[in-house]
Formats: C-alpha cells, sequence, structure tokens
C-alpha cells in the first residue's frame, strides 16, 4: 500500500491511501477537498473511499467536495453515524476494513471524543489514528474521560514498536515545548526533539513517527512509568489519574486553538 501525505488547512495532514494490485483508493480524514484533488488529479487515481476517525470539522470539510467530484463511499466509527452525514459504512471495534487486498484493523479509542476510531494497516505498519497519539502528544479531551484515553493509548502502544504512526497534525515542536519542560533528563527525548527541529528547518514533516520513539519520549504514553508519577508528585497515581494530571498541566502550559 502506498500512502501519500498532504498538509490541508494551518496543520492537518491528510493521507491518500492506494492499494497497488486494485488501485482502490482511500483518502483519511480529509480536511478540504481542493489538496486532496490536486493530489488525486497528479497521480491519475480515482477516490473510492473516504476514512474517518472521528467527527470534527478539520477532519470532514472535504466530504461534500470530494464525494460531488468521486461519487465515493464515506466510511467511519459508528458511534458517529449521525454526526457524520452521508456515513454509508460504519466500523466498530475489532472490524476489518479492506482497501483492496490490504487489510486495516480497527480500534475503537474514545477519549478525544467519545466515537473515535484508528485504523491499523499491519503490512505496512501504518497506524492512522487522528487526534489520540500526536508526535509528543496526544488530542484534548474534548468528550471522553482519563480512563478511556489511557485505555485507548495503552491499546495502540501495544502495537509493534516499527509502526509508523500518521497523526493528523503537525504539532511536534509545540508539544515538544511541554514534553521537555516536564522530562528535562530524558535523553532520548532530546535526541528526539532535537532531529524534528532539523526537519521542520528543511520544511520536512514530523510526522510520521515511530512507536518505538513516542514510547520513550511521549509523556502521555508514559502516565504509567513511576518515575513519571514521581514527576507529578506521588508515585501510588492510578494510570489513568496520572494521564489526566498530565492532559491538565499541557493545558495549563500552552492551550492550543481548539479545533
Amino acid at each position: 500500500m502506498k500512502i501519500y501525505q498532504i498538509q490541508a488547512l494551518k496543520d492537518n495532514y491528510n493521507y491518500i491511501l492506494h492499494d497497488e494490485r486494485s488501485r482502490i483508493t482511500a483518502v483519511v480524514d480529509p480536511s478540504e477537498a481542493a489538496p486532496i484533488v490536486q493530489k488525486l488529479e497528479e497521480l491519475d487515481f480515482d477516490l473510492d473511499y473516504i476514512l474517518h476517525t472521528h467527527h470534527h470539522r478539520d477532519h470532514i470539510g472535504g466530504d461534500n467536495g470530494l464525494v460531488r467530484k468521486y461519487d465515493c463511499e464515506i466510511v467511519g466509527p459508528s458511534y458517529d453515524s449521525h454526526r457524520i452525514p452521508g456515513m454509508s459504512k460504519e466500523l466498530k471495534d475489532g472490524d476489518t476494513f479492506l482497501l483492496g487486498e490490504s487489510a486495516a484493523k480497527i480500534f475503537f479509542v474514545p477519549g478525544h471524543t467519545l466515537g473515535h476510531i484508528a485504523y491499523y494497516f499491519a503490512k505496512s505498519h501504518a497506524l492512522f489514528c487522528g487526534d489520540v497519539i500526536f508526535s509528543l502528544g496526544s488530542g484534548f479531551l474534548f468528550e471522553g474521560t482519563p480512563d478511556q484515553m489511557w485505555n485507548s493509548l495503552k491499546t495502540l502502544r501495544s502495537l509493534p514498536e516499527e509502526t509508523r504512526i500518521f497523526c493528523a497534525h503537525e504539532y511536534t515542536l509545540e508539544n515538544a515545548e511541554f514534553a521537555m519542560q516536564f522530562e528535562k533528563d530524558n535523553k532520548a527525548l532530546q535526541d528526539f526533539v532535537a532531529q524534528a527541529k532539523q526537519k521542520r528547518a528543511r520544511g520536512e514533516p514530523t510526522v510520521p513517527s515511530l512507536m518505538k520513539d513516542e514510547i520513550a519520549c511521549n509523556p502521555f504514553l508514559r502516565a504509567d512509568l513511576p518515575k513519571i508519577k514521581e514527576l507529578l508528585g506521588d508515585r501510588s497515581l492510578e494510570d489513568e489519574v496520572a494521564l489526566g494530571k498530565i492532559r491538565h498541566l499541557k493545558n495549563v502550559f500552552k492551550t492550543e486553538v481548539l479545533r
């Protein structure tokens, strides 16, 4: 499966997925139609599916234009059937979505929203997780609880270390400010941030990142570690409580524009 990364809006990433044998093509969370259409025409691809992780406007904004042009099918979480207009195929935890001969396992990962799902293409080592995991961060708890988000993060964290995390936003350097302040002595984090700064200086995306690097550096994925709980002031904290405290500290440290 080929993956094409497209920048949209201010800092969104959309992804075109193309199964080479069948020539079946999908786009993940299209923020706007125009850059998707431009890339599809450049590649000479038709569009068969729109795959959604959740219902937020910056993830479904391109649907109408793409459906009008390609008459493609809208796929997304069953929980959001009433919140994603035109969705004709509903997915739930444990389902398999077939993009031609490329198979994605569906994970139900609430927290950012109550209906959030993620798509994991094992053969391609590719995870499309919307706003659950960002590079060095995690999405706001707009609808869910720290307990829900922690369970979702643990679920995705259990995927192979070589998994490439295709998140939906270029937030790495913003997240790095908090992560570096929070866990100052983490050498892996220091190296990761240095590399991310070099990529951005060259105009390159920092996404995708690798699961092994996020496990070593991302404070939200590390909430169950004793040394992280010690930084929070109490080694006896329940894991989900630690995650909630990290989320609060990040919110206070720097409030990002709500999307």
